[in-house]
C-alpha cells in the first residue's frame, strides 16, 4: 500500500518522470524482497540502518557498480523520507547511510593536433551546405566549449560580429557571453553566406537542416561521431568530448581556471577542477617520455 502511495507522491508532489517512478518502485521492491528473504518479513517500523547496509553489501556482491548501488540507495532514502513525512515512522533508517565511493573517470578529450586533422580533412566533408555546416558546427563546439543543447538553441541574433561574442543560453536559462576570434568570425560569415544562399526557409536558428528547420540532438550527435571516428584513441566520440577538449586545451595553454569555469557555464568550480586532473596526467606523460631521469633504463 505504501509503495503505491509513494509513487503517487513522486508523481504529483515531486513531479518526477515516469522512468524515475519505475526505477524507484523497482528498487524499493528489491529492498522489500531482500528483507523478506533475510528476515522473513518487511516492516518499515522495524527497518534499521544495518538492514540497508546489508542490502547494499549484497548488491555489491552481485557485481553491481558503485554508481548503480548509490542510485538504489537514493530510492530507499526517498521512500523512508516519505514514510517519515507521513508519520508512519519516526526516523529514516537510510538517512545517514553512505553509499560506496565512486571512482571519478577522467573526461575523454582530443588534443589540438587530432582536432586539426579532423577539421582539415577535406575529403570527410561534402562540398555543399551540409559539409560547410558540419565542419563549422564541430569547430564551434570545439572552440567555445558550449553544450549540444546550447548550440542547437543558438540563434543568429545571439551573435555580435562587431564585438566578436556569442550569447549562449545554458541550463536554467542562465546566459553567458563567449568571445570568438577573427578567424572564427570569417568562418562564421562564410557559413552564413552558404546557408543563406542554399536554404530557402529562413530560420532564426544559426544551425539548420536542409529544409531550414533547426537541428535535433541525435543529428548533432551523429555529425560529431562521424567525424571524430577518425581519432581511434578516443573511447567516446560525442559532442561532449569537444567540450572536454576545449576545457583541457584552455588549461593546458595557461588559462586561469575561473575564466574556464565562466566560459563553460559551470555553477561550481569543482565541476571545472576535474580538467586540472586531466592536464596533470598529461604533464606526467610528457615528463615520463621526455625527461631522461624518468625513463626506465634498458636492460
Amino acid at each position: 500500500m505504501w509503495k503505491e502511495k509513494f509513487i503517487q507522491y513522486l508523481r504529483y508532489e515531486k513531479s518526477y518522470s515516469s522512468q524515475t517512478e519505475i526505477s524507484y518502485l523497482k528498487d524499493v521492491t528489491q529492498f522489500e524482497e531482500f528483507l523478506i528473504e533475510e528476515e522473513g518479513s518487511f516492516n518499515p517500523l522495524k527497518t534499521q540502518q544495518h538492514h540497508v547496509r546489508a542490502w547494499m553489501g549484497a548488491l555489491m556482491e552481485q557485481g553491481l557498480k558503485a554508481r548503480t548501488v548509490n542510485r538504489k540507495l537514493s530510492a530507499i532514502k526517498s521512500f523512508f523520507h516519505y514514510l517519515k513525512k507521513k508519520g508512519v515512522i519516526h526516523s529514516n533508517p537510510a538517512e545517514t547511510v553512505k553509499g560506496p565511493k565512486i571512482t571519478k573517470r577522467l573526461p575523454t578529450f582530443a588534443n589540438p593536433k587530432q582536432m586539426e586533422a579532423v577539421l582539415d580533412d577535406e575529403l570527410s566533408f561534402t562540398d555543399d551546405f551540409r559539409g560547410e555546416r558540419d565542419r563549422f558546427l564541430i569547430e564551434l563546439l570545439y572552440l567555445t566549449g558550449m553544450r549540444r543543447a546550447e548550440l542547437i538553441s543558438l540563434k543568429e541574433n545571439d551573435i555580435d560580429l562587431y564585438a566578436g561574442t556569442l550569447r549562449v543560453t545554458g541550463k536554467r536559462n542562465k546566459q553567458r557571453i563567449i568571445p570568438f576570434s577573427n578567424e572564427t568570425k570569417e568562418k562564421l560569415q562564410r557559413y552564413l553566406r552558404v546557408r543563406n544562399a542554399e536554404i530557402e526557409n529562413k530560420s532564426p536558428f544559426l544551425f539548420v537542416k536542409e529544409d531550414g528547420e533547426p537541428l535535433y540532438p541525435k543529428l548533432v550527435y551523429n555529425i560529431v561521431r562521424t567525424h571524430l571516428d577518425s581519432i581511434q584513441t578516443l573511447t567516446k566520440k560525442s559532442p561532449h568530448v569537444l567540450r572536454h577538449s576545449f576545457a583541457t586545451g584552455m588549461l593546458n595553454n595557461g588559462a586561469e581556471i575561473n575564466a574556464v569555469k565562466e566560459l563553460l557555464g559551470h555553477d561550481s568550480l569543482a565541476s571545472t577542477e576535474v580538467y586540472t586532473h586531466v592536464t596533470f596526467e598529461e604533464m606526467k606523460k610528457t615528463y615520463q617520455l621526455a625527461h631522461p631521469r624518468a625513463k626506465k633504463k634498458e636492460e
